[in-house]
């Protein structure tokens, strides 16, 4: 299961728990905490260099770290388009070929830089283009669904984890099935996407409706549960 962070802070966190054994980023949450914007409209640069402040965090724990770099963000130039979609909107689909192209150019350039046990987890839309990813190099295939269908049924993600051998990549969805269930059903791989940024923003504005207002003579500054900073 990765808990997918959003900043340093986010990734020392869950890093500092003994059971995620990896650490990995979420392209819609990075987008929005750092740059106040949407993934399809993240630049290059602001997600290179979240991924390296990140890294910097929790290199002293020595966890590997996994980023999300969808179809690398407004880059037009491989080995970063690792996505099946063609732009950065997503408006269609790479052939099957290119898409295995650009898996198997990452892993060439990643071995020529003296990193034989790069892992890349190739997001797909079709069993047909799972499997040729996964020939290329890739080490899981994520198959999403789309939100409007609530991520992928239980009949889906048992006809996956047969047709790639078990090397599936998941979104964790509300209501859906459950992560020991997933683990039981045989998949590699299990991504909480924005989910902990969506979550941490829900519990600022909750707690905290009187945040900056003046309330009996003093400022309240800051309040998360019990904790109260004020001053007179």
């Amino acid at each position: 299961m990765l808990a997918n962070n959003y900043d340093a802070a986010s990734a020392q966190a869950i890093a500092s728990l003994p059971a995620a054994h990896a650490i990995a980023t979420a392209s819609y949450a990075v987008a929005a905490a750092a740059a106040g914007t949407t993934d399809s409209a993240l630049p290059l640069s602001t997600l290179l260099h979240s991924a390296k402040t990140i890294a910097a965090a929790i290199q002293p724990t020595g966890k590997p770290l996994t980023i999300d770099i969808r179809d690398g963000a407004t880059a037009t130039t491989p080995p970063w388009r690792l996505s099946s979609k063609t732009s950065s909107r997503w408006a269609s689909m790479y052939s099957t070929a290119e898409a295995a192209q650009r898996i198997r150019t990452v892993l060439q350039v990643t071995r020529a830089a003296g990193v034989p046990d790069f892992v890349v987890n190739a997001r797909c839309d079709a069993l047909l283009e799972g499997g040729k990813l996964e020939e290329a190099g890739a080490t899981t295939v994520f198959v999403w669904g789309g939100p409007a269908r609530g991520g992928i049924s239980r009949k889906e993600v048992g006809v996956l984890v047969e047709a790639f051998a078990g090397r599936l990549n998941v979104k964790a969805m509300p209501g859906g099935i459950s992560v020991r269930e997933l683990g039981e059903m045989g998949v590699a791989r299990v991504s909480a996407g924005p989910g902990l940024l969506v979550a941490a923003m829900e519990r600022l504005t909750r707690e905290n409706p009187g945040l900056c207002t003046v309330h009996h003579e003093r400022f309240a500054l800051l309040q998360m549960g019990a904790l109260q900073f004020t001053v007179p």
